[in-house]
């Protein structure tokens, strides 16, 4: 075995998101704009994944108007700050069984997150399969958190939010 590069396939990819609130939950998807893999000897070492933050979609609101004025507050500067900062990163650091850990770049802010995923090599095929435990307020999103503000009642939002990534790539030609 050798190693071997594997570019995202945007169309079969997918991620998407889960925010909680005292109320209730919203969720959605986020597009991926591009990424690679590298495998060493058929094991996952390396790789990144480039998440395009103004392709936001809200996924459980049916009214248009109410879904436009959620997406536009989630790309606003209390949370994803999409005209200024368009993409998040993600990029591997290191790699132990199933166990996944790497810098994860939102709103030019830079953190190590670690999670774990079903990673399967099959021929000219790469699945990454995981969830993805975020802190928002570790990059800067501190709109209505306990943490920050006081006496929000039923309109605290919950720190942390989920991705839910689904990976596919192929060998790059």
């Amino acid at each position: 075995m050798k190693k071997e590069k594997f570019e995202v396939v945007v169309s079969l990819s997918s991620i998407g998101w889960e925010g909680r609130k005292i109320t209730g939950m919203h969720n959605g998807t986020v597009a991926i704009k591009e990424g690679e893999f590298i495998l060493d000897e058929g094991k996952l070492t390396a790789g990144k994944f480039v998440v395009d933050t103004t392709k936001i979609k809200v996924l459980d609101i049916t009214d248009p108007a109410t879904n436009a004025q959620l997406v536009g507050h989630l790309t606003s500067s209390d949370f994803f700050a999409s005209a200024e900062y368009p993409e998040s990163i993600f990029e591997i650091t290191v790699v132990k069984d199933s166990h996944i850990e790497g810098n994860l770049t939102i709103k030019g802010i830079r953190r190590t997150i670690g999670f774990d995923a079903d990673i399967r090599a099959a021929g000219d095929t790469l699945m990454v399969v995981g969830k993805i435990i975020i802190d928002r307020t570790q990059f800067g999103m501190k709109f209505r958190s306990g943490n920050f503000f006081k006496n929000l009642g039923d309109t605290l939002i919950y720190n942390d939010f989920e991705l839910n990534v689904h990976i596919t790539a192929k060998t790059a030609a």
